[in-house]
Order: structure tokens, then C-alpha cells, then sequence
């Protein structure tokens, strides 16, 4: 089971270019402060997209999926409402659609993509509602 101390380390393994954000990061806040990192991966993720360096997103997705199957209960939340939330607001946030990144998403992360798009267009109460 992925726990929260298995997580950066399995990101940074599909996208070791995000390493050196996460080393600034835990030197500015002295330690990892888990969803202020997952942002940071979030930003970091739309700066490979404008520079046209797709090429870990595939990876990127894997990992998340690995997350949501493998990880704990802590895990899982952190996926969505971190990283998956993450990468909406920031994008969205940048004027560039976040919806550009859900072709990478595999089937269980897909499927919380959408449940956070229902959660917040009021078609469910709450995130993950008939998961």
C-alpha cells in the first residue's frame, strides 16, 4: 500500500524534472507540506505543457493511477483533492483548459477527474458520489 510518504517519491519517478521544485520547496517550508507540494506539481505540470514537454504526462497519469489503486485511504484523498484539483484550478486558473490533460488519465483517476467536475457543477453533493 502507497502511503503518504511513498507519494512524491513515485511523482518525482515519473517526473524527475519536478525534483528541484521539490527540493526549493522543502528548503523554503523545512518540511514537505503535502498538498502545498501537489500544487506546486500541478504548476509545475502546466510549465511542461506550455513548453510542449508532454512527454511524462503518460507517466505522470500512471503514477496517479497508482495512487488511487495502491494508496491509502490518505493517499487517495490527497490524489483528488490535491493533485487531481490541482492541476484543474492551476490550469484553469492560467487560462489553459485543464481538460487538455484528461486524455492522459487512466480509468480509476479518470473517473475522480469527473466526480470532482460533478462535485463542483452541482451534479453531486459530494466528491466521489457513486464511486
Amino acid at each position: 500500500m502507497i502511503s503518504k510518504d511513498q507519494m512524491m517519491p513515485l511523482l518525482i519517478e515519473a517526473c524527475p524534472s519536478f525534483r528541484l521544485s521539490l527540493d526549493e520547496h522543502r528548503q523554503y517550508y523545512g518540511e514537505e507540506i503535502t498538498y502545498a507540494v501537489l500544487g506546486d506539481f500541478a504548476r509545475h505540470l502546466l510549465q511542461l505543457h506550455y513548453q510542449h514537454q508532454t512527454d511524462v504526462f503518460l507517466a505522470v497519469a500512471q503514477a496517479i493511477e497508482r495512487l488511487y489503486v495502491e494508496g491509502d485511504p490518505y493517499v487517495q484523498e490527497a490524489a483528488t483533492i490535491g493533485l487531481l484539483e490541482g492541476i484543474q484550478n492551476v490550469w484553469g486558473n492560467n487560462d489553459t483548459d485543464p481538460e487538455l490533460f484528461v486524455p492522459y488519465l487512466l480509468p480509476v483517476s479518470a473517473q475522480w477527474w469527473r466526480s470532482l467536475n460533478d462535485f463542483w457543477s452541482g451534479k453531486s453533493k459530494f466528491v466521489g458520489e457513486g464511486l
